[in-house]
């Protein structure tokens, strides 16, 4: 998926004729610490909420002020996984998307990141999930789908999540079935170590309520 699927235009632009008032205004109502403003069509940067704040006088337009702004954003081509790392390294409440004149599409906000997530994670599919732990020189992906496969069952997702100063990998795996003792059995008969297992009964609510604690949090 790139950049320009997940485009969103609900919140509108700044223009250099709009007030700090209206900013502030705008950042409120949508529950973001930055603006994103356009000169026409050419995108300028994000003013923050901390820029408007300090404003001599923030009834004057935007464009009467020297605004310290900055100039983060993605090509409308790159893939979702540049937005996401723009959006951890930078903490942005919103990433702007531009073509390839740089002038402004539209911005790509957390909430949007959150759904795309959780549909290429498969939460919202029924079954399973099992996590592997094991060396790094041990994981073959063929060998896991192998096992999974054997015993009449998908991988509908799979992440890898690697800690510093560890040659462990874990493994988290999303299947289409809910019952996974058969599964489990045979990664523990090919001597993989199963670190933990959840039936869908028992993690779907804690899902829902985690995530609803995200939403909840990116609306603040």
């Amino acid at each position: 998926m790139i950049a320009k699927e997940l485009v969103s235009q609900v919140i509108p632009p700044l223009k250099t004729s709009d007030s700090g008032t209206r900013c502030l205004a705008w950042m409120n109502e949508f529950h973001v610490r930055q603006m994103p403003i356009v000169n026409n069509q050419q995108f300028l940067g994000l003013v923050s909420e901390e820029d408007i704040l300090d404003l001599n006088d923030p009834e004057q337009p935007l464009g009467n002020h020297k605004l310290s702004l900055f100039r983060p954003f993605v090509y409308e081509h790159q893939h979702i996984y540049e937005v996401i790392k723009l959006t951890s390294e930078l903490k942005l409440t919103l990433v702007p998307v531009v073509d390839s004149k740089e002038n402004y599409v539209g911005i790509i906000s957390p909430e949007n990141l959150v759904e795309f997530l959780s549909r290429i994670s498969a939460i919202n599919d029924p079954g399973g999930i099992i996590v592997l732990e094991l060396n790094e020189k041990d994981y073959v992906m063929s060998e896991i789908a192998r096992i999974v496969e054997s015993n009449d069952a998908k991988i509908l997702s799979l992440y890898i999540t690697s800690h510093q100063n560890s040659t462990k990998l874990e493994v988290t795996l999303k299947l289409n079935i809910s019952d996974l003792r058969h599964v489990i059995a045979t990664f523990e008969r090919f001597e993989y170590h199963v670190k933990a297992s959840y039936q869908e009964s028992e993690y779907i609510d804690d899902l829902k309520d985690h995530y609803e604690s995200l939403m909840k949090y990116l609306n603040i």
